[in-house]
């Protein structure tokens, strides 16, 4: 909730912010770690185990695609750990016989659009989203990696 739900660390991604989560938001929340279609992970320093944020793989049912997500604490920004955590994401997406990863990004967030970029990714596509307990309206990129 530290990131995904706050205001900043937030802004780009669909969760609502702290004040617009509803307890229907709240529960599904509470759940993820029962989730068997997506794996959440929490990113940590090496060296202080401390929280850097959290990344996240969907993959698709024959497992040849894998879609990506990951979100840094704003505290780490600019260190290179979004790009680490894309870079991991992509190595175990490849150890499990992934021909494709995914990625949505906001076309604002131009940190992560640049991240996507650097790995080769390329624009297939575009979507639009509705943040969750807002009426704003958000476009994204949708990239692909053929790995």
């Amino acid at each position: 909730m530290s990131i995904w739900n706050d205001l900043e660390m937030g802004k780009y991604m669909p969760d609502p912010s702290i004040e617009n989560m509803d307890e229907d938001y709240r529960r599904v929340y509470e759940t993820l770690e029962e989730d068997e279609m997506c794996c959440y992970l929490i990113s940590e320093s090496s060296d202080t185990g401390k929280r850097i944020g959290t990344c996240s793989f969907v993959p698709s049912k024959d497992g040849l695609t894998y879609d990506l997500g990951y979100c840094v604490h704003m505290e780490f920004w600019t260190r290179g750990y979004g790009t680490e955590m894309v870079q991991g994401l992509i190595g175990y997406a490849k150890s499990k016989g992934a021909k494709i990863a995914k990625a949505s990004v906001n076309k604002k967030n131009g940190a992560s659009n640049a991240i996507m970029r650097n790995f080769g990714f390329k624009i297939v596509g575009e979507a639009e989203f509705e943040k969750m307990g807002t009426d704003t309206v958000m476009e994204t990129y949708l990239y692909s990696l053929e790995l």
